[in-house]
C-alpha cells in the first residue's frame, strides 16, 4: 500500500504543479516593450489591444506607471481576487512590486501606459499633491523656472498649471508639468545636479535642448534620460496645444556637500 500511496501523492503534486501557471519575466511578456534601461530604471511601453490580456508576468521590484489615455482593466493578481481598475488619462500609479498578475483589457480601446521599474530600493513612499497610494496627501510645492514675465497676464495661469510635486519615496521625487498652451514655454533647472527621467504624456509633444548636442523632439509616451550636470531645457510648442509631462528625479544622484 505504501508504494501505491506514494505514487498517488506524487501524481497529485505533479497535477497541481501542472495546473499552476508560471509567471514570465516582464521582458518576455509580449505587450511590454523595453525602451530604456540603465542603473536606475527599466522602462517599458505597454500596449494591450481591446479585449486582450497580458500573460501572467512577474513584478520583482517597485515601479511607477503612467496611463496614456483612459483605461478600464481587470487586475488579476496571482492568489488574490480580481480587481476592476478605471484609470484616467495621465494617471500616475505606484506599486511596491513582488507579485505576479495578468492585466485584462475590458474596454473597446487599447490599454497603453509607461511602466517604470525602479531598480534601487525605494524605502517609504508618500503622497504629495495627489493621492497616488493609500495615505494622507501632503503639501503641494512648485519649483522650476518659466520664461513668462512676472507682469504678464498669463503669469497667474502659469502658477495654476506649473510644476506640481505629486509623489516621493526615499529615492525618487515625481513632479507633473502642464504649461499653458497659448505660448511657447521653456522649463529648466538652474542647477541640474540630479538625473531625471522625462515622460511625455498622451497627446503631447515637446523638444529637449541640450548644450552642445542636437535637440530631441519627443511625442506621446516617449521617455528621455536627463543626465546630471548637463544643462537642458524642455521647450513646449504653445500654439494652443496643451503639453503635459512628468519628471522623475533620483535623489541618490544628487551630490553631497562636504564640510
Amino acid at each position: 500500500m505504501k508504494p501505491l500511496l506514494c505514487s498517488a501523492l506524487l501524481l497529485l503534486a505533479f497535477s497541481l504543479n501542472a495546473q499552476a501557471p508560471t509567471a514570465v519575466p516582464i521582458p518576455q511578456e509580449p505587450h511590454h516593450h523595453l525602451v530604456l534601461e540603465n542603473d536606475y530604471v527599466r522602462v517599458f511601453r505597454v500596449s494591450v489591444p481591446a479585449h486582450e490580456s497580458t500573460l501572467l508576468h512577474q513584478h520583482d521590484v517597485p515601479y511607477l506607471y503612467v496611463a496614456l489615455g483612459p483605461a478600464d482593466v481587470i487586475n488579476a493578481v496571482q492568489g488574490k481576487p480580481e480587481a476592476h481598475l478605471t484609470m484616467a488619462d495621465g494617471q500616475l500609479g505606484y506599486s511596491a512590486g513582488h507579485f505576479a498578475h495578468i492585466a485584462r483589457n475590458e474596454s473597446a480601446l487599447p490599454f497603453n501606459n509607461v511602466t517604470i521599474e525602479l531598480l534601487k530600493p525605494q524605502g517609504e513612499a508618500h503622497n504629495l499633491c495627489e493621492k497616488i497610494i493609500e495615505g494622507p496627501v501632503k503639501n503641494c510645492e512648485s519649483s522650476g523656472a518659466s520664461t513668462v514675465p512676472n507682469d504678464s497676464p498669463l503669469r497667474a495661469l502659469v502658477r495654476a498649471t506649473g510644476p506640481r510635486q505629486l509623489f516621493e519615496t526615499e529615492e525618487i521625487l515625481v513632479s507633473s508639468h502642464s504649461p499653458p498652451a497659448p505660448i511657447e514655454q521653456h522649463y529648466s533647472e538652474s542647477s541640474p545636479h540630479s538625473v531625471r527621467l522625462l515622460v511625455v504624456e498622451d497627446g503631447s509633444e515637446l523638444r529637449v535642448d541640450l548644450d552642445g548636442e542636437p535637440s530631441k523632439s519627443l511625442h506621446s509616451g516617449d521617455v528621455f534620460w536627463l543626465e546630471s550636470g548637463k544643462k537642458w531645457t524642455i521647450v513646449t510648442p504653445g500654439k494652443h496645444k496643451v503639453t503635459r509631462f512628468l519628471l522623475v528625479g533620483f535623489k541618490e544622484s544628487e551630490p553631497t556637500t562636504k564640510l
